[in-house]
């Protein structure tokens, strides 16, 4: 097998390579056997072949790691040795090649977060940020236990979310696909047998037909259009300005605006909480957090916070005057400056918007439900009405 390379030689000079070996541990002991120290090794890829989706790493796979490794270190095992265990268990190919380059760089000199740094993929700022404050605290294995804890509050809160949307996704899909066959494939069949009549046709049926006839006729362009008009939307999305606008209009949405509010007070207050506690300042905390916002008024009004702490002033006024944080949060973040006990207010926040969050998905779901159906009722019922109008009548449309 070969393997593609970067590595330092003694000089620190950065080399690129193919070496041939049994496997990736033999060809990165064959590098280092030439004084060289690996930065980055992959399988070669043959020039016949093709690979259509490409393995990357899982938030799913950083869970379980800092779960594993955190009970490792707690145990006593060096840092290496636990991960050369986690490597041999991971499942993920791309998983297993970032903690083979991982243990690599760490042996070579590395930092843990220095070498978690080389793989924004994997390890995201937060991840890192964490890591860094735990080598330098001397308590990495209370800093993994508590990003494990973090991480699956995530993945739950994530969860949460995914569920609320895919029910009405699901049907909404499948009522348009629906309405979609009856007035392309139904309605023409019944179109040429009441044009076998002819008399005049109910006005409802003739606005369904009459429907039908330019969407079939025109099914390429509109086809074309929505692909367009798809692309366009992503590309837009790719702009600054689109971003901006995209993530404003994203908070106003009727219901789903509110449940995009509390996710991120949610994720802002755990993520914060977390890295305070943590030990990491406040100033690189709100940098790291406004990073991960994953909306840029949420990451606008934390920027503006932490120009505020700068300036001698608080948290809390500019997450005020966002007006995205309810007077609460307001309210519990300004105690916890003032009392210093920043850290366990916001987890309580936290703690409290993940029921909200929870509360919100129940009832969205509930609601939606009955709204789908009767709409997907309506539509449907108003082409099967305008279709069998015709046939109260078909006595008297055959006779004329």
């Amino acid at each position: 097998m070969q393997f593609s390379y970067k590595a330092r030689d003694g000089s620190g000079k950065v080399l690129e390579g193919v070496v041939e070996a049994d496997d990736q541990r033999a060809a990165i002991n064959k590098l280092k056997s030439q004084r060289m120290s690996v930065v980055e090794i992959n399988e070669a890829k043959a020039a016949s072949g093709f690979k259509f989706i490409k393995p990357k790493v899982e938030s799913k796979d950083i869970v379980i790691f800092s779960r594993q490794l955190s009970t490792l270190v707690s145990a006593g095992v060096p840092i290496v040795q636990s991960l050369n265990i986690l490597e041999t268990q991971a499942e993920n190919p791309a998983f297993k090649k970032v903690l083979t380059v991982l243990k690599t760089d760490i042996e070579a000199g590395f930092s843990i977060a220095d070498a978690m740094a080389k793989h924004p993929k994997a390890f995201t700022e937060l991840y890192v940020a964490m890591i860094k404050a735990g080598e330098v605290g001397g308590i990495l294995d209370i800093i993994l236990e508590r990003l494990s804890g973090f991480l699956e509050s995530a993945e739950a809160l994530k969860a949460k979310v995914k569920a609320a949307l895919m029910y009405p996704a699901i049907v909404s899909l499948a009522a348009g696909g629906i309405t979609v066959f009856l007035i392309a494939f139904v309605i023409p069949i019944f179109k040429d047998i009441f044009g076998g009549f002819g008399a005049e046709l109910p006005p409802p049926t003739k606005l369904i037909i009459g429907l039908s006839d330019f969407l079939r006729n025109n099914a390429i362009v509109l086809i074309v259009a929505s692909i367009g008009g798809f692309f366009g939307f992503k590309k837009v999305l790719k702009t600054e300005m689109g971003i901006e606008k995209f993530d404003e209009l994203s908070l106003k949405v009727p219901v789903f605006g509110i449940l995009l509010k509390k996710v991120a007070i949610a994720k802002f207050s755990r993520t914060l909480g977390t890295l305070i506690k943590s030990g990491v300042p406040i100033l690189q905390g709100l940098e790291t957090v406004a990073k991960t916002a994953g909306n840029r008024v949420i990451e606008h009004a934390i920027d503006a916070s932490r120009d505020s702490i700068k300036e001698g002033g608080r948290i809390a006024d500019p997450l005020q005057k966002s007006g995205v944080f309810p007077p609460m949060v307001i309210q519990m973040i300004g105690v916890g400056e003032e009392t210093g006990g920043l850290d366990n207010m916001l987890e309580k926040i936290a703690d409290f918007y993940d029921q909200e969050v929870d509360t919100a998905v129940k009832g969205l779901t509930s609601m939606l439900e009955p709204i789908i159906m009767i709409v997907m009722g309506f539509v449907i019922g108003t082409i099967v009405i305008a279709m069998f109008m015709p046939m109260f009548s078909i006595g008297e449309l055959a006779a004329g």
